[in-house]
């Protein structure tokens, strides 16, 4: 298989046998330049189509007391995440020690005050930071090489750096302290760590995120969202639409043209070919929430709409086309999660008795049948699609894991160990793999999933085999909360959040 650097080496042989100049605004970066004196120039070029950033540096080295390097950036104030999947083009470069990564930067002169997060060109990956102007530069090496997962994350004056080989946790790094001012320079960096030499590097996935502010209440402010479609085989992804509303929980429609999410308390169909959404008409059920699920043969759409009087979220059903919403648990809450493959079930999480639990109802409504009985909760269940096993998660363990049962609720066991949180199991059309969401323990208690938080899509073999992960995602609540695979299993959409999208 081909990987994404393989696909653009024709374009970068053109891109680099033409003149080299700074350009105004590349793709989300407001400029582009060599930084030093002297520089062999370089270059920054942004590929809409794959949304790709291609950048080829010079520059004797980023280290001691001075820089010299080619840097694609923007000017930002406060707080920020960025995040990048990163390839050196040609395995072995010129010099084992050339950069590439994010670069902080207080200003564009060679001696100023930095902190990068750098992979190197023998695997080396590492923190590096200079406090003050014309300071000896530091480091913290990370333990692992050859990463090609990068995040940098500023919090006041701390910096945290996440990497990792794609497929693996982040492994992390942090240095303290560091005043670079409020207003910094944001950017991707290469050096070739030879004067003479210039070398290049490819970005994909870039994302620069401002994430939710201290004291943020959650259910009653949200940021902004991005519907990101990713490609299990490769692992690459692609933003197709952007809002500063809060959007949740992409389904993909059978036919494979739209996704179906909600917001506002109301559903959308998103044309994929389009890219433009229209509002699904449904009643006087306007308060739906994210827990809505298609019928396996795409005709029905069942909602979980928050109705006070009746104790919270109340399942119905309506036509995809939209119509008026059938009303089919009596009381709340009620969260709607999965048809049965022959259309004939729904399962939805039910709080009854002050606990939660996973209960059969039959789709036109009539009574319930509970599934689990576990102290703890139970969440997210979804059939298989030969409609022998439903999958859920659940806590009773003390840590959130995916379980798995035969249809009549019997033969209870966990299919993860407990690494993670994890959340909302979605099985593919195809029943080989089993997609979910994994907060992380230092950030999230068991029994919450919580909007805008440090979230993994993780992928596991219905069959056996360890789970990894494919995507690292700024998200949480909403981000995959429903079965969001396309219709041939080949792909996943889901919703990735910042205060600022599109910029």
């Amino acid at each position: 298989m081909k990987t994404y650097v393989q696909t653009t080496l024709l374009l970068l042989f053109m891109l680099l046998c033409r003149p080299c100049y700074s350009q105004q605004k590349v793709g989300v970066f407001e400029d582009s330049q060599d930084v030093g004196t002297g520089v062999k120039p370089g270059s920054t070029t942004y590929l809409p189509a794959t949304q790709q950033y291609v950048i080829a540096g010079a520059g004797a080295n980023i280290w001691l007391n001075k820089d010299e390097f080619q840097y694609a950036h923007k000017k930002m104030k406060g707080d920020f995440l960025l995040y990048a999947r990163a390839e050196f083009v040609g395995a072995n470069g010129v010099d084992p020690h050339r950069k590439m990564g994010w670069m902080v930067r207080q200003s564009l002169q060679a001696n100023a005050p930095h902190v990068s997060a750098i992979e190197h060109g023998d695997g080396l990956t590492s923190l590096q930071y200079r406090r003050t102007a014309g300071a000896a530069t530091e480091e913290t090496r990370a333990t692992s090489t050859h990463a090609n997962i990068i995040q940098l994350e500023r919090k006041g004056k701390i910096y945290t750096m996440r990497v990792a080989q794609f497929g693996k946790p982040f492994e992390t790094q942090q240095v303290t302290e560091v005043d670079l001012g409020d207003e910094v320079y944001v950017g991707l960096a290469v050096c070739s760590h030879n004067a003479d030499v210039t070398e290049t590097g490819v970005f994909r996935d870039v994302r620069i995120v401002v994430p939710a502010h201290e004291g943020l209440v959650q259910y009653r402010e949200y940021l902004g969202s991005s519907i990101e479609l990713l490609e299990i085989a490769t692992g690459n992804r692609e933003v197709r639409y952007t809002s500063p509303k809060s959007l949740q929980a992409p389904n993909w429609t059978r036919d494979g043209k739209s996704l179906l999410y909600n917001s506002d308390g109301l559903m959308y169909n998103f044309n994929l070919a389009s890219g433009q959404p229209t509002i699904i008409a449904t009643g006087d059920v306007k308060n739906n929430n994210n827990d809505h699920v298609l019928s396996f043969d795409g005709t029905m759409l069942g909602l979980s709409s928050g109705v006070e009087k009746l104790g919270g979220s109340i399942a119905y059903t309506v036509p995809t086309s939209g119509g008026k919403p059938k009303q089919i648990t009596p009381r709340g809450p009620s969260y709607l999660h999965s048809w049965s493959p022959d259309g004939k079930h729904l399962l939805f999480t039910g709080q009854r008795k002050n606990e939660f639990d996973i209960y059969r109802i039959p789709a036109p409504g009539g009574k319930e049948v509970r599934l689990t009985s576990a102290t703890g909760l139970d969440d997210g269940p979804e059939y298989t699609p030969d409609g022998k096993y439903i999958y859920f998660n659940s806590n009773r363990t003390g840590t959130m894991q995916i379980w798995r049962m035969n249809a009549d609720g019997s033969e209870q066991q966990a299919v993860t160990n407990g690494d993670f949180q994890d959340w909302f199991p979605h099985i593919s059309p195809d029943g080989k793999w089993i997609a979910f969401v994994s907060f992380l323990k230092e950030e999230v208690a068991s029994g919450d999933h919580p909007f805008y938080k440090h979230v993994y899509l993780r992928l596991l073999p219905i069959a056996d085999g360890q789970p990894k992960v494919i995507a690292y995602v700024y998200g949480g609540q909403g981000t995959m909360n429903t079965p969001s695979w396309s219709p041939d299993s080949k792909r996943i959409a889901f919703i990735s959040n910042s205060t600022t999208v599109g910029e």
